[in-house]
């Protein structure tokens, strides 16, 4: 078995051993964090982790500890909101913060204004990964709707992934059609007419394209196609950079009321301001994330970023709420394209 799918199966039991370690009291003398993040951050993290562990160490003399949770973004968000003790959240996509600060109130409503740069420490964008050679030709979203294209995208009701690819899909399409939006429902319902599984979490949709051959093209952020790569060789897949893609924002927040509950604070708030210093942008930049302190990074992880013309949703669609609501709550535009496909 190859070491992706390894460390994907040692990542579920890490998940599980959380969930049991929650259930029950803790008598480690070292301070822990509990961060709860999204499917493809699993190897970012570790290095942030161990990163702002020494850093933290350091300035304090005090020992700490953070674990990494991962999973589709809107299940994560799910299971802060059903009681897992998450110190801090660092999730795919705003929308699902703003469903735990709306359905538990375990953050509070204006987080978005608690960190820098409304609390994106790093932002992406949506790739394609195709097979080497390109055979079907993909080169932009358009192609995406051809009739022998096969598309491998993750459900978006439960992965941030999967609904920056809609909306990526749907945005690209409401500028082509001079701002119709009809058009850019249809030709969103299109896509999802080629696509023949929805993985529930971005992680799953990379193994289903990479490890078991289905599928022509996967649309996925940048660290999903190089981590490809990494395992698969470059022999295998190439990388195709569309002219246009979506500005995608994975943000990051504390979980309030479980630090106040624990007494960590300190230790948590100082966690998430890690994230925006010099040493974790580089970090950032290295698992092929973009740090918005791009002086931070090295030149050589920066070129492998190249620049897109990049749109922002909300100028589209309005803010998180409308845009949660129009398209991936029940009833909502996906579920009202899948009524229609059947």
């Amino acid at each position: 078995m190859r070491a992706y799918i390894q460390r994907a199966l040692r990542a579920a039991l890490t998940t599980l051993t959380l969930s049991a370690m929650c259930a029950s009291p803790s008598f480690s003398a070292e301070t822990e964090l509990l961060n709860v993040s999204y499917d493809p951050t699993r190897e970012l993290y570790k290095d942030i982790n161990a990163a702002f562990a020494a850093d933290w160490k350091a300035k304090t003399g005090e020992a700490i500890k953070v674990r990494a949770a991962h999973g589709g973004s809107g299940a994560q968000a799910r299971t802060v909101i059903d009681g897992i003790p998450a110190d801090v959240v660092t999730l795919g996509i705003p929308s699902d913060i703003d469903a735990i600060a709306r359905l538990s109130n375990k953050i509070a409503p204006d987080w978005r204004t608690k960190l820098p740069n409304e609390a994106l420490p790093y932002t992406s964008t949506v790739v394609f990964l195709v097979r080497k050679g390109n055979p079907k030709g993909v080169k932009d979203w358009a192609d995406l709707i051809k009739p022998d294209v096969k598309v491998i995208t993750p459900n978006p009701k439960t992965s941030a992934g999967g609904r920056w690819n809609f909306l990526a899909a749907w945005g690209y399409a409401y500028e082509q059609n001079g701002k119709d939006a009809a058009k850019a429902n249809a030709f969103v319902g299109q896509v999802y007419k080629n696509v023949p599984v929805l993985d529930t979490g971005a992680r799953g949709s990379t193994v289903t394209f990479a490890q078991r051959g289905l599928g022509d093209v996967l649309p996925t952020w940048e660290n999903e196609a190089f981590l490809v790569f990494d395992e698969f060789g470059r022999d295998k897949f190439d990388i195709v950079v569309p002219p246009t893609s979506i500005y995608a924002e994975p943000p990051v927040a504390l979980v309030d009321a479980n630090v106040d509950k624990k007494g960590n604070r300190k230790q948590a708030e100082a966690y998430l301001q890690f994230l925006y210093t010099d040493q974790a942008q580089a970090i950032f930049a290295k698992h092929h994330y973009r740090p918005i302190k791009r002086e931070a990074a090295k030149k050589e992880d920066l070129a492998l970023l190249p620049e897109i013309k990049l749109f922002k949703i909300e100028d589209y669609q309005g803010g998180w709420d409308d845009i949660q609501k129009k398209n991936f709550d029940n009833g909502g535009l996906f579920d009202q394209l899948g009524k229609a496909s059947h």
